[in-house]
């Protein structure tokens, strides 16, 4: 039985759950299908990037952790770092992954449990970038790997998946409705999540 876990989620739009029509996004239906004695916190915000979320994470995380609980960080961005503006991506990639560096070395010192989801597509974005956000989440990966973190990669599997395309063209271009939420979800759930979430963490 999950007993006393709290769990922040943060990171931009996609976590937040822009474009669900049930208000629930993936954050949510992980939750709902995960059970037990939870108390989640979702700190998405949209637009936001690496640089975003890096300033904000302990300020936030502060007040929603206690000593002696099992606290858990669920961080997700990347997919507004890759977007071009005037001529020049966001956030450049070495930043990006310095970022997420700092996140989980500070997560470590202050005994709070990591996880990282990749950042999904945004579809009416291009093919280039799908091709920097690909890059970026493999590095990603990597950088996860190096410090035993589990990472969630979605970036690839979601640009292939018919119904978050098809729901995200239909939308605003880059966020789905409750369908590709789920298939969001999904991912999460069928990867290393349950291993991660069933393991009492110090």
């Amino acid at each position: 039985m999950i007993q006393d876990i709290r769990i922040c989620f943060i990171g931009d739009s996609f976590v937040q759950g822009i474009g669900d029509p049930e208000y629930r996004g993936w954050v949510g239906r992980v939750l709902e299908a995960t059970g037990g004695d939870l108390t989640a916190f979702n700190l998405g915000v949209r637009r936001n990037t690496s640089e975003d979320v890096v300033r904000r994470c302990r300020q936030e995380m502060l007040p929603r952790t206690l000593p002696g609980a099992d606290n858990r960080l669920v961080v997700s961005f990347g997919s507004n770092d890759t977007i071009e503006e005037n001529g020049a991506v966001r956030v450049d990639p070495a930043r990006s992954l310095g970022n997420l560096a700092t996140i989980l070395d500070e997560s470590r010192r202050r005994a709070v449990a990591p996880l990282v989801v990749g950042p999904p597509p945004v579809v009416d974005a291009g093919p280039e970038h799908l091709a920097r956000t690909a890059k970026l989440a493999d590095a990603m990966s990597v950088l996860c790997q190096s410090h035993r973190i589990p990472f969630i990669p979605t970036t690839h599997r979601l640009a292939a998946d018919p119904v978050w395309t098809e729901e995200a063209l239909a939308g605003d271009g880059a966020h789905p409705g409750s369908g590709g939420y789920r298939r969001l979800a999904d991912l999460v759930l069928a990867d290393q999540w349950r291993v991660w979430i069933a393991q009492p963490q110090p």
